[in-house]
Formats: C-alpha cells, structure tokens, sequence
C-alpha cells in the first residue's frame, strides 16, 4: 500500500510538473530545511483583534506576562500559548503608547508576533536581528529593556523611532533610509565567519524596501559568498509607502496598490493553491507512512519550489542562491517558533529566505480599514483611531507643493511627477488624484527615480521628481551622471529640507545645498515662503537647459498672499530680494530660515540695530549683485542657512574671497547646521540646538557690530 501510494504521489507530482520533471535537487545540506516545510499562509482573520474595550477610560490595559519581561532571555520558558499571549500583550502597549505620543504605528503592530519569535528562538545580543528602515521596531524595543521609555519614543531626550547602536546592545545596526538590512546582516554574517564566534545574523526586511535595488544587490552578494544567514521577508502587501494610494477604479485614495513586477511574483507566491495543496498532500502521507516516503516529500516539495514562478524551475531568490521557505503566516506563533527552530538547528552554511505573510495594523481595526493603514500617526483616539491633528491658518508646504504643480500640470500637459514609493510624504497622491497617467511611483528606487526622469526629460516631458532631501543622497551619481552631465531638464522638488524634528538624524535634510551646488550645469534654489514655493515651482518647469532643485521643509507655512488658483510665475533666475530694509547688519538668508531672521530683526531694533533682511533665492547662480549692495551698504554681513556647513554660506564667502571684498577687514559671519547629527525632538528644540533661533541670529548680528545687547544662552548641542 505504502509504494502503491508513493508511486501515486509520484505521478501527481509530474503530472502538475512535466515541463519539470528533472527540476534541480538541493544538496544533502539544504535537506533539514526541506523536511520543515511550513503551512501556506492564509488571509489574516480576526483572530487577536483588540477590542477597545481593553482600554478602560484609555488607561493602560493590563499585560500580566509582559510585565515579567525585561530581555528576551525571560522569555525563553514559556509555552507557545504564553507567547501568543505575550504578544498580544505587546500588541496593545503599542496601541496604547503611540495613541499617547505618535510615531509608526500599523508596521509594529504587524510584526508583533513575527518578533517575539524570533527573540524567543535566537539568542539576542549574541544573534543579530536587523530591522529594515527601523520603524516596525517598537516591539522589539518593548522586549529588549526600553519598555519603561517608550513613552518617550520621538520625543526630545527619549527613544529614537528607529533602530539606533549607541541606544541598545540589542540594536546592533541603525536604520531610518530603506533596503539596507541584508547588506548590513551580510556583512555581519561574513565576519562572524572569519571570527568563527558562531552568531547568527537575520535581516527583516518588508515587501516595501525589497523594491530597492540595494536589497537585490545584497541578495546576489549573498548567495555568492553563501554565508549563513536569515532573511525574514515581512510580506504585508504595502509596497508602497506611506499606503495612501489612488484606486484607479474608483480615483480614490486608498490602499496602496503594490508597486512594481515584484509584486506580481510575490502574489503568486502566495496564491499558487495546487502546489500548496500538493505540498500539503505531502506532509499528510509522510506523517500516516513515516520515513519510507520522507525522500519523496522532499522531492514533491522540490518540485513544488520549481513551479512557483511560470516557466522557471526556481523562484527568484533560487535563482540568486537563497534557500526560499513559504509563504507561511506571520501570525501563527505556533508556525513560527517551528520553522525559526528549525532554520536554527539546521547544520548547514549558506543563506535562507523565509516569506512571512502578515497584516499591516494587525489587530487594530481603525488601522486595518484606514486608508494610509495609520502608518504613521500623531496621538489619536484608541477607540475610534481619530487622530488628534493640529489645525491651523496654514498648510503644510507638502500641500502647497502638490497644489502648485497641479496648476502648472493643468497649464503644461509636458509636466510629469515621480517619486519614490512616497505618495503620502511627498503630496503626489494630490496630484495623482488629478493627473492619474502622469504620475509614477517607482517604488523605493531613488536611483532609478532619477534616471528614469531623464529619460523622460530626454523626450521632452517636464518631470518633477519630488524626494526628500535625506533621500535624493542615494542618487546622486545619477544626478551627475544622468542629469547634470546631460543638461537634462529634471526637476528635483525636495520636501523635509533641514531639520525634520521627531524623525531625527536619518530624515533631516541638511545636505542638499553642499551636494547639489557643487556640481556643474544646475540651479539650486529655495523659497523663504510657500508664495515664493508655487513661484519656484514654475520657475523649474521653464527651465528647459539643465536641472533644477528646490528645497522646503516640513511643517507650515507662514500665511502669505498666495496667486489665484495657485499658479506660480516663474522667477527670474540668479535674483534674491529684500525683505526689509535697514543700515547696520545685512542678515543674507537662503529658504526658509528667513522667518527666523525677521524675528531677529525685530530684537535687534529693540538694541538700537537696523537690519536688512534679505532673501537670497538661488544659491547657484548666485545674486552677485545683491551680494555686492548689501556689503556696500552695511557694516557687516550674516549668512544664515538651514543646511550643513559646505552650502550656501560657503559660496557666498567663496566668491566674497575672490572679488577681495575681505581684504580690508569686512566682517561677515556664517550660521549653518553644526557639524554634528541633531537628535530628533520638537523642531523648536532642534532649532535652539542648531544655534539657528531668532535670538540665535540677533545675538550673533550684535557680536559681530560690537554689540553684547543680548547674550544667548549656551544650550549646547545634543548630538546623535
């Protein structure tokens, strides 16, 4: 009966594979891996879900087991059900804490028992667990001795809302920008192999960031050097991010549809139901006739790899020598401690990528049915998930980006938008809504952002590629190479220009003026105001000879006359303008730090100072001539800028030095970001810290004239 069987299931197998019949045989060290064949996962159900009744009043829930864990090594006793109480325990301390602060709230939820696993099996700190981007953290961070701080987390002095070394032991790499984790768990894997100290390195790493080409780029290295190592693939369907996205049926935002062909293949991954149903099969035989057919269901399995992808005997990551194991469900505990065990104990070297299936905002309805699945929050309400947003007179300069290029959309049908896997951040979703067939979101590829819009330029459309500062650095051979080189016309909208309060050091965009003004054939610009934003905008659409860059920040803006249905009027390049008028100081400003100086100028009058505060506008080409009044016409210059120390500042003073306006003693100050990281916290602090306040430029302005009016307190810099 056991063979009659056994040929049957053979038959089958080939039958579903004839094309693969002699589809290729891992060796004998992949076998243990084979045997722990995991069960296909399935739609996430309601199971686990938190009822907002366990917030009474909005207090605290009660978290018996939880509150027996400091470090993971506390939770190595507990049984399978402990766990998965556990970790609904973790569950609604997250619910509940970032209801109270804000910060990244649906990702964490969705890889709360994905986490506990992975504690509970590997032996961290020894191991190494690398979280990509680091915002799905927040449960890690409960059980590795932070629990007591997390309500701190993105709040000046307290926890980063990534992963970040000098923070924890347990955070052996930082994160904040995407794709980076298996680079990193590699690396760490191929020195523990020369050290020989026997750690395990595991990088998580969501559907999102494996669009990123460093992720594939790291995948290839690995199964070239075959070091051993664990690459969780954390698939919950949101490739991009944030998840605010346009239903092309409907024009609607909504989910975020997944971007790219990786989708594709991962959907198919998940869906192939006779395979799993072949697989299955498989698993029940061996269980009822035991080790007789044990090689065969390894070969069914084998076989059922092989089909997984149309017309190829492996899947991609078979293909670049990763051993693939799922689809499995990120919410069985049960499933996962099994198959994390069994990686574990599995005498074998070379590389493993498990495919985890989860639900973003798992357990949270409010998060679950939300349009962005609330994947990052300000404090809202836990039982109706209403977030308690400030409102004010004014919109955010992401806002009046996207409604100053839906104007000039309407008016240029030449005018195409890009950006990278950032809808929501960037405001594209705004103009998508409008301009659906001209708008592309590449995924989480600013290279290929960038290279792709010369493309374009190439055929004589107008993109704006809007990135944010902190992340257009990862393209910057392509804007040489692509754009610059080229006098291709890209348009480069960059949002979260400088300080960028609760997302710290890895967001803050302080490097965008020293990089971009320094390569040859580009305009560098930035509005002091979201007027001067809309009117930049449209200055970048009518240049047609070489790149063009603009910078803006977070937050606000200042309440100023806009033009009728937001339709800017291009400036003339390479010319700032005054915005006050005085006879002592020049305060020479680029972007929006000129708030700041017109806050000084107002001190400064009170000490018996007249400033001139002037908005500078382009940083490349500069206003010579501007430049040469205001030194004419005043005793001394400032130059402020929010932006690091090589920017705005230093060309001014570069050309300066070479007209010889130095020579005869002229005194001239430089304020910029210090050459050091500002730590996240509210963007008052960071900016007090920065030395970049208004009291900060007027006491600078009152030294420089010989003035000791007003002294700032030294508040120090807090680094990162």
């Amino acid at each position: 009966g056991g063979a009659a069987m056994a040929a049957a299931m053979q038959q089958a197998a080939q039958g579903l594979c004839s094309a693969q019949v002699a589809a290729r045989r891992r060796s004998s060290r992949r076998a243990s891996s084979r045997r722990c064949a995991p069960r296909a996962a399935e739609t996430p159900s309601d199971e686990g879900l938190v009822s907002p009744s366990a917030f009474p009043a909005g207090a605290r829930p009660p978290t018996p087991i939880l509150d027996t864990i400091n470090f993971p090594v506390h939770m190595k006793n507990l049984s399978i059900k402990q766990l998965e109480q556990l970790a609904e325990e973790i569950r609604k301390d997250v619910i509940y804490t970032v209801s109270k602060t804000g910060g990244h709230l649906s990702s964490s939820l969705g890889v709360v028992e994905l986490t506990v696993a992975l504690h509970y099996v590997f032996d961290c700190p020894m191991d190494n667990i690398v979280f990509d981007v680091g915002h799905q953290a927040y449960p890690h961070k409960i059980l590795t001795g932070r629990r007591d701080k997390m309500h701190t987390i993105r709040q000046t002095g307290g926890l980063s809302g990534f992963t970040k070394r000098s923070e924890s032991e347990y955070d052996p790499f930082g994160a904040g920008h995407s794709s980076t984790s298996i680079s990193a768990a590699l690396g760490m894997a191929a020195a523990s192999d020369l050290k020989g100290d026997g750690k395990t390195s595991i990088a998580v790493i969501g559907d999102g960031a494996m669009t990123g080409g460093m992720a594939y780029e790291a995948l290839n290295n690995a199964g070239f050097l075959d070091k051993n190592m664990l690459v969780v693939l954390n698939d919950n369907k949101q490739v991009s991010l944030p998840t605010a996205n346009l239903d092309p049926s409907t024009g609607r935002l909504t989910s975020a549809q997944p971007v790219g062909a990786l989708s594709g293949m991962l959907s198919r991954l998940q869906s192939n139901k006779p395979l799993r149903e072949l697989r299955e099969i498989a698993k029940g035989v061996s269980k009822q006739m035991g080790p007789e057919v044990a090689e065969l269901t390894a070969k069914v399995d084998e076989y059922a790899r092989g089909m997984l992808t149309t017309g190829e005997r492996a899947t991609l990551y078979d293909e670049l020598g990763m051993y693939y194991i799922g689809p499995i469900d990120g919410h069985s505990m049960q499933d996962l401690v099994d198959i994390l065990t069994e990686i574990k104990n599995t005498d074998a070297v070379g590389p493993v990528l498990l495919h985890v299936m989860t639900e973003k905002g798992r357990g949270y309805t409010p998060a679950v049915e939300a349009a962005d699945r609330m994947h990052g929050v300000v404090p809202f309400d836990i039982e109706t998930g209403k977030q308690k947003k400030s409102s004010g007179p004014t919109k955010a300069y992401t806002t009046y980006f996207a409604e100053g290029l839906i104007a000039e959309a309407a008016a240029d049908e030449r005018v195409v938008a890009i950006h990278a896997a950032m809808g929501g951040g960037t405001g594209l979703n705004l103009f998508q809504t409008r301009f659906p067939d001209r708008t592309f979101d590449v995924g989480i590829a600013e290279q290929h952002a960038v290279t792709f819009a010369a493309g374009m330029a190439a055929e004589g459309l107008n993109p704006f590629c809007a990135i944010y500062s902190s992340f257009l650095q990862r393209a910057y051979d392509q804007i040489i190479h692509d754009c610059a080189l080229q006098r291709l016309p890209v348009r480069f909208a960059m949002d979260r220009a400088g300080l960028v309060g609760a997302d710290g050091a890895t967001h803050a965009g302080a490097y965008d003026v020293a990089y971009l003004a320094c390569v040859p054939n580009i305009v560098v610009m930035a509005p002091s105001d979201e007027r001067e934003l809309i009117d930049m905008i449209a200055t970048a659409n009518a240049i047609d000879d070489m790149p063009s860059a603009f910078r803006y920040p977070r937050g606000n803006g200042v309440g100023v006359e806009l033009p009728a249905g937001n339709k800017g009027q291009p400036l003339e390049v390479g010319k700032g303008r005054v915005l006050r008028e005085g006879t002592d100081v020049a305060l020479l400003c680029y972007g929006t730090i000129a708030q700041q100086a017109l806050k000084a100028a107002d001190l400064l009058t009170e000490h018996g100072v007249s400033a001139t505060v002037a908005d500078a506008r382009f940083c490349k080409p500069l206003d010579t001539q501007l430049i040469a009044e205001l030194v004419k016409n005043h005793e001394a210059l400032v130059i402020v800028e929010e932006g690091s120390q090589g920017g705005f500042g230093s060309h001014v003073m570069s050309y300066m030095v070479n007209k010889g306006m130095l020579d005869l003693g002229y005194k001239v100050r430089c304020m910029a970001l210090p050459d050091t990281y500002i730590d996240h916290g509210a963007p008052a602090d960071q900016l007090g810290w920065a030395g970049l306040t208004g009291m900060d430029i007027a006491a600078t302005a009152l030294n420089v004239v010989g003035k000791q009016g007003v002294i700032l307190p030294d508040v120090g810099v807090k680094s990162a």
